[in-house]
């Protein structure tokens, strides 16, 4: 734990050393304000602890590409906000909501840009495949966002469609954070893989812990609006397993519900969650969960490094896959 404090005192120092202009203010004063929501800095620490993991000396070169990842993570939030109509991100309004759509843009295509200034900075040796990288996990997190919407305005989603979307969505970018890390710090090429594998599988099993939450976490620290993805009619593993499951007049309950299309209908989180309770979706969906997470250690014990190495990985996946918010 002392180690990741360190690490994220390193990348904030960094961070509030870049210099954003001031003018055009309703460009970069919405950057401003997602980046200082914080959050959990997850994803540019993995950069981080991928480079420690191989070369401790590795990490200050790895600076700038740990920004370049909390840059696309915000621009990705900005506008993810903007479709999903939402109002609160980390328990504060949402770009669009505190400006408006056409500003929250903008704004996110500025952070994009400003991702790529920063993986210039990368040592030049590096460049071509720490880009190689980035350009295949950003693509893939559009598609996966893309997936996202496509299933709201469907009746029916398998759990094998569902994981490969959440991969692209939220995991690849936890893997591609830690395999630029490898990268910088001369990881051979099984070793990236393996460390990228960790990042997905544990990814997947962050979004299955972030559908279970949106359900039953406490409104005080969850930092997002409980039952946000019941209001969206979002095809989560919750809904997908109670889908499976569901029969009869229940059936019949739940497509009443789903007709709503996503407005905001009194009672309707309740209803929700009153036919999780009933076929017992909270302990399905924890299983599904501990079942990835199980695959990620196994791929982070399957680098050929000392055990000792790894502790402070496996210490911030247990962090993460026992969070409350």
């Amino acid at each position: 734990m002392f180690q990741e404090l360190a690490y994220a005192k390193v990348f904030q120092e960094y961070l509030e050393a870049r210099n954003l202009p001031h003018s055009p203010s309703n460009l970069y004063d919405p950057i401003r304000y997602i980046m200082s929501l914080s959050g959990k800095r997850i994803r540019p620490l993995l950069v981080l602890m991928g480079a420690e993991l191989f070369r401790e000396d590795a990490v200050t070169s790895a600076l700038p590409a740990s920004v370049a990842i909390e840059y696309f993570h915000n621009f990705s939030l900005i506008h993810d906000d903007i479709m999903d109509k939402a109002p609160l991100r980390r328990g504060r309004p949402t770009v669009h909501q505190q400006w408006d759509d056409s500003v929250a843009i903008l704004s996110g295509d500025a952070l994009l840009v400003k991702a790529y200034e920063e993986l210039a900075k990368c040592p030049p040796d590096k460049i071509p495949a720490l880009l190689q990288i980035f350009n295949k996990t950003a693509l893939e997190v559009c598609e996966g966002q893309q997936y996202d919407m496509d299933f709201e305005k469907r009746w029916e989603v398998s759990e094998t469609e569902y994981i490969d979307m959440i991969r692209l969505k939220t995991s690849v970018l936890l893997g591609g954070a830690l395999q630029m890390g490898a990268i910088i710090a001369d990881a051979d090429r099984e070793a990236q893989s393996l460390i990228y594998e960790f990042g997905v599988n544990l990814g997947i099993a962050f979004q299955l812990q972030d559908d279970i939450l949106d359900v039953y976490g406490d409104p005080e620290t969850f930092g997002k609006q409980v039952g946000g993805d019941i209001l969206a009619n979002k095809k989560t593993i919750l809904y997908i397993k109670l889908h499976e499951l569901i029969l009869g007049d229940d059936r019949r309950k739940l497509e009443h519900l789903l007709a709503d299309d996503g407005e905001i209908k009194p009672q309707k989180v309740e209803k929700m969650k009153a036919l999780y309770a009933k076929y017992d979706i909270q302990a399905l969906a924890i299983y599904q969960k501990e079942k990835f997470t199980t695959i990620a250690y196994d791929k982070l014990k399957a680098i050929r490094l000392e055990e000792e190495r790894k502790q402070s990985l496996f210490s911030l996946a247990d962090a993460l896959m026992n969070r409350v918010q």
